[in-house]
Parts: structure tokens; C-alpha cells; sequence
């Protein structure tokens, strides 16, 4: 039975466009394995009496077992699987059972780096090919051919995940260990289940990427935003647990007011400025100085302490404008 939670427009959709975050790289096309077969195997559906005649059906031994029944057996029963992976994609590996491809993405590995670039990533995953590894199953669709493994999951004694998924409910508070990043969030581990923090749910103020808030091995506190116990999936927030800066921003900051803060980051129309905790105003371009110049680094560095004016405050929209003409900076 799924939870799920909605206390204003600005949450997050707690739905299949939301998750599909969490595996977007397996959607893509495989890159070329080095076993050079770069197409899904596929395997015949030998119960689609549409398909086949009736003496093939004949054929088919009485021990025959659907694939996907056996592999719903598996999950349901959280056994673990050792196989070999077969390949990769720039998402995670390839692997082979029963003749249906599974997936499983970087993010359920156990160790695995943070890069920051793509070919690094896709030479750390290719080394594995070739290596068996211990999977459970935590995702499986038959009409969408999808089979997700993890090798996180089976470090987690079976029955520890539906007690850990019967234990929260929404808007508690608990503890969890960052595990592994990504550029869509962070996940953490509560003990027995893997949520995740979207990159929108960590900071009230603009997330480049995860690590600039949190660090693989950290100790947080999160709030629980949805708890789907039928495919184990946990949403999860770290922003929540502070207030949101922007419901106030207009009784504190004023048109004309002046401000003080440190750039945070800089944009090819602007740069951001931090002026309180996660809250962050923008100097667009054309506020930065006088004159022509390339670009607003060659007027401001990220880092660097400034005082502003504010031009526009608008909290429903989040937006605080700021500019620095005729502001002395001394």
C-alpha cells in the first residue's frame, strides 16, 4: 500500500515522473559492452497462445516456469543471486538471468566512486564485467521488461525492509546514513531501506549537485515524504527540516534595502548571492557594474563578500533581486 503526502503546491509529485529520477540513466541506450553486444536479449513468451500454435505449446516441458514468476518468487522472498555481469551502460550494469536483462544502476553498488566525469565513471563500471555479484531484486515489471537489482540490498537480512517500511510514516523524523550521490539527489540508508532525497528537497536555496550539500558516509536526519511499501521506495527530505526562508522573505527585505552576503555562484546572466541560510538573492548581469565585460567572473568570484542593494523581493515566486550599482563595497 503506497503513502504519500501533499502540503503545497511546491511539493514534489509524488508519482512516476518523480521516481523515474531514480533510475533515469537505465533508460538510456546501452553503451557497446565489451563482449560487443550491444542489443537486449529477448526471450519468447511462450504462454501467449496468440503467438503460438498449438503444437509449440505442446512442446514446452512441464517443468517450465514463467521467468517473471519466478523472479516476483525472488523478490517476494528477498533471496539473494549471485550473477556475472554481462556489461554496462553509463547508468550501471548488465546482468543476465533466466534470459531477462536486469539492471543495476551505480547507485546500488557498494563502493562505488563519485566522478565527475563520464569517462571515468564508464571505465569504473566496465572493470566489473566479467565479476559476479551478490543482487536482490528490488524493482521488477513484466510489461515494461524491467528487472532493477541491487547489491546494497543484499547486505540486508531478509525481513529487515518490510520492518524498517512498517516502522515510518510520514513526517517523521529519523536518521540515516548518505550512502551514494547522484545528480538527481542523495541516498540514504535507514536501516534496511534505501530513500532518497531528490536534489529539489536539499536545500531551500539553488543545489548544483548533491555534494555541495551532503557527503557519502554522513550522518543526517531526514523527514519522510512518502513511504511506497510495495516496491520499497521512500521519499525522503532534508530541507524540510528547516524553515522555509522564502514564506517570510517580504517582512524582511524591503525594496531599497541594503544587504550583505557571499557569492555563491555565477551564472553566464548573473550571480547568486547567499545573504542568509539558503536564501539567495540574484544579481543579474546587467546589475553588476558599469560599462562592458565578458562575463559576470570578470566582475565578481564565487566566494567573494559583497553588499548589495535589493531591487525586487517576490516570496511567492522565490525571487529576490539584487543589483550593486551605486553601492559602495569598501
Amino acid at each position: 500500500m503506497s503513502k504519500s503526502v501533499s502540503d503545497s503546491s511546491d511539493d514534489l509529485r509524488q508519482d512516476d515522473a518523480y521516481w523515474s529520477a531514480l533510475f533515469q540513466q537505465e533508460s538510456s541506450s546501452p553503451e557497446p559492452n565489451v563482449n560487443g553486444n550491444s542489443s537486449e536479449p529477448s526471450w519468447d513468451v511462450l504462454n501467449d497462445s496468440s503467438t503460438q500454435s498449438e503444437a509449440s505449446l505442446n512442446r514446452i516441458p512441464s517443468t517450465y516456469q514463467d521467468p517473471w514468476q519466478v523472479a516476483q518468487n525472488n523478490f517476494t522472498n528477498e533471496e539473494i543471486v549471485n550473477l556475472e555481469i554481462t556489461g554496462f551502460n553509463k547508468g550501471g550494469l548488465l546482468v543476465l538471468w533466466n534470459n531477462i536483462q536486469g539492471f543495476v544502476p551505480a547507485s546500488q553498488l557498494l563502493n562505488f566512486p563519485q566522478f565527475h566525469l563520464e569517462s571515468e565513471r564508464i571505465r569504473a563500471l566496465k572493470e566489473w564485467v566479467g565479476k559476479k555479484l551478490p543482487l536482490k531484486i528490488i524493482e521488477l515489471n513484466k510489461d515494461s521488461n524491467r528487472l532493477i537489482l541491487s547489491e546494497r540490498a543484499a547486505q540486508v537480512a531478509a525481513g529487515q525492509r518490510d520492518n524498517v517500511l512498517g516502522q515510518i510514516n510520514i513526517g517523521d523524523t529519523v536518521s540515516g546514513t548518505v550512502t551514494n550521490l547522484t545528480k538527481f539527489g542523495a541516498f540514504v540508508d535507514l536501516g534496511g531501506v534505501e530513500g532518497l532525497i531528490h536534489i529539489s528537497e536539499l536545500s531551500w536555496s539553488r543545489v548544483l549537485h548533491p555534494s555541495d550539500i551532503v557527503k557519502p558516509g554522513q550522518q543526517i536526519s531526514v523527514t519522510i515524504l512518502s513511504v511506497d511499501s510495495r516496491n520499497g521506495r521512500v521519499a525522503l527530505s532534508l530541507k524540510r527540516l528547516k524553515h522555509d526562508p522564502w514564506h517570510t522573505v517580504e517582512t524582511r527585505f524591503k525594496e531599497g534595502q541594503i544587504v550583505h552576503g557571499t557569492v555563491s555562484n555565477i551564472v553566464s546572466y548573473g550571480a547568486f548571492v547567499m545573504i542568509e541560510e539558503e536564501l539567495e538573492g540574484l544579481i543579474h548581469i546587467s546589475e553588476l557594474a558599469e560599462g562592458s565585460f565578458l562575463h559576470p567572473r570578470n566582475v565578481v568570484a564565487k566566494g567573494d563578500k559583497i553588499t548589495a542593494r535589493v531591487l525586487h523581493v517576490n516570496g511567492k515566486a522565490k525571487r529576490l533581486a539584487l543589483t550593486l550599482h551605486g553601492v559602495n563595497q569598501s
